[in-house]
């Protein structure tokens, strides 16, 4: 059984950020062992047993350079435990409002775990971060997605995800694999925003970040860069010059930093 653990970064518009969802997924008896390793690294680095761990604030007391190594020891056992990290991002300026690219970040990164499945062979389970949308569409949604599966694709009318067996929620504070998706898709959602918002006092700590991140993206076999089930750039055809250009400057940014990407950027 493989676990995907989901959630967003960046919803809230801001022109030129770049909405997030994505998580990570584990083989169950992997994913034990690295709830072990996190409970292990939380009494190694005397973190309160009430401290929810997230990507921000850290626990009470912890020096910034202590928070820094904390988190990073938790990737790093996300990595040796052998999950893998997917993402799905878009441009708020071309999303149609952040509910919507939320459920369409979903659709995708639940398809690509649908054929990461295909490709280890096994059933999954989806928990993804408890959220309330607008008219809260979510519920109906996440039953959507297990009864019908994808709809409106333009190479089938229908796509049942039959290799994933539920669709459920879960919160930080229920199981360390909810922390560890926060503090990717913070660590992640950090860089990018240096990047795209010119924070150059930032630039060394995005590019470490990355760094930590490059391993953990999913990747077939022994290939260098990440495909498309791994990380996408939505939407796939970008027609608008001053847009594609954005997305090509991440791309570049994502590859210099350990990240390379497969997908193309193009406009037709």
């Amino acid at each position: 059984m493989y676990l995907f653990y989901g959630d967003e970064t960046n919803l809230e518009h801001h022109a030129g950020d770049f909405l997030i969802y994505g998580g990570l997924v584990a083989e169950s008896g992997q994913a034990h062992a690295l709830s072990l390793a996190i409970d292990a690294l939380r009494r190694e680095h005397g973190v309160p047993r009430d401290y929810r761990m997230k990507f921000n604030p850290g626990p009470e007391g912890f020096s910034h350079q202590q928070f820094i190594s904390l988190k990073q020891a938790a990737l790093e056992a996300a990595v040796e435990h052998g999950a893998r990290m997917i993402a799905y991002v878009i441009l708020h300026d071309i999303a149609t409002n952040s509910d919507e690219a939320r459920r369409n970040g979903i659709n995708t990164v639940c398809y690509h775990f649908n054929c990461i499945l295909n490709c280890v062979g096994g059933p999954g389970l989806v928990l993804i971060d408890r959220f309330n949308d607008q008219g809260n569409q979510i519920d109906a949604h996440l039953r959507d997605k297990f009864s019908v599966g994808l709809t409106g694709m333009p190479y089938t009318a229908e796509m049942r995800l039959e290799n994933i067996i539920g669709f459920h929620y879960s919160a930080i504070g229920q199981s360390h694999m909810p922390s560890l998706v926060d503090i990717a898709l913070g660590s992640l959602r950090f860089a990018i925003n240096t990047h795209t918002r010119n924070q150059e006092a930032n630039r060394e700590s995005a590019n470490n970040l990355l760094g930590l991140l490059g391993p953990l993206f999913w990747r077939e076999g022994d290939a260098h860069a990440v495909p498309e089930i791994g990380f996408l750039f939505s939407p796939k055809v970008i027609w608008a010059d001053r847009y594609r250009t954005q997305y090509e400057s991440l791309k570049a940014f994502l590859h210099n930093g350990g990240i390379p990407t497969s997908q193309q950027i193009t406009k037709k």
